[in-house]
């Protein structure tokens, strides 16, 4: 496995403890889980943000540019009118 994979799979693997760790902070019972499940989540968030960050500067995350028609066309399908 190369260096490239083995990142994507860490990425993978990070997202979905992101998820685990976000849907026990919304679902835990008392202050303190709920407390021990945010710390869980926010520190599986800024490793998850370390493994992006390093995949991207080495070209293995690319993103490109979107039109900002595009993005204009997106706010306006789901904008609320009544909601500002």
């Amino acid at each position: 496995m190369d260096d490239k994979n083995l990142m994507e799979n860490l990425l993978h693997l990070e997202k979905g403890i992101c998820d685990l760790f976000m849907h026990g902070t919304i679902e835990s019972p008392t202050p303190n889980v709920n407390s021990t499940f945010k710390t869980a989540l926010n520190d599986a968030l800024t490793s998850q943000d370390t493994i992006y960050n390093k995949m991207a500067a080495k070209g293995w995350y690319p993103t490109e540019q979107v039109d900002q028609s595009k993005i204009n066309s997106a706010k306006d399908k789901y904008s609320c009118p009544g909601c500002q």
